[in-house]
């Protein structure tokens, strides 16, 4: 059938993860980097990804594809919510090597301790296709942006994403990898997705 349906141009992606982290179907995956349309029947049509996106990249066209799949996609996500995404040890900032195989050409996720607990399918939206490390400036009471920057400089990191949550004490972490990158002197696509204390995405 001839339906609307999302293109992502190659060239454009920066490789940043928004668009996958903002489709709630998962039609969307990082492959090599960059984001890739997984399966045609995973994408409604709707452009939840569109406003996610930075560089314009994704766009609406119209084309042969299959018609969106709704009971295909709540299957995926039953099956993809009792999987562990987590392929490494340990996980904790503070016991983080700054030089580690696994981290080489990674997409790095670094979260809040609490936004795993506040969004039910943070394994899927988040951790799927990343390498993930935790930590809590409130509660480790340290400045992470030193051990971030070494770790920054020591591998060749495709993007990082920050899950944080919407709490004042939370934009601590943030704050770290943006010093952090900076201080690297690297230019890694950077995203921050905030979660709200009711467990939803917050919209930018």
């Amino acid at each position: 059938m001839i339906r609307k349906i999302i293109q992502i141009d190659q060239k454009k992606c920066n490789g940043c993860t928004a668009c996958a982290t903002a489709c709630h179907e998962g039609a969307i995956a990082m492959v090599n980097g960059k984001a890739q349309l997984m399966r045609d029947d995973y994408c409604d049509g709707l452009g939840d990804c569109l406003p996610a996106c930075p560089t314009g990249a994704i766009t609406f066209v119209e084309r042969e594809a299959e018609a969106y799949d709704e009971a295909a996609v709540k299957e995926n996500h039953k099956k993809q919510s009792g999987t562990s995404q987590l392929y490494h040890w340990p996980v904790q900032i503070k016991l983080l090597p700054v030089k580690a195989p696994y981290l080489d050409d990674a997409d790095l996720l670094i979260a809040a301790d609490c936004t795993a607990y506040a969004f039910g399918d943070f394994h899927h939206r988040f951790m799927k296709n990343r390498v993930t490390v935790i930590g809590c400036p409130k509660l480790d009471q340290v400045d992470y942006s030193e051990k971030l920057t070494e770790l920054i400089k020591n591998n060749r990191l495709k993007s990082i994403t920050v899950a944080r949550m919407e709490v004042p004490c939370c934009g601590g972490i943030e704050w770290a990898v943006k010093q952090a990158i900076e201080k690297s002197g690297k230019d890694v696509p950077f995203n921050v997705s905030v979660i709200t204390i009711d467990g939803s995405l917050k919209k930018a």
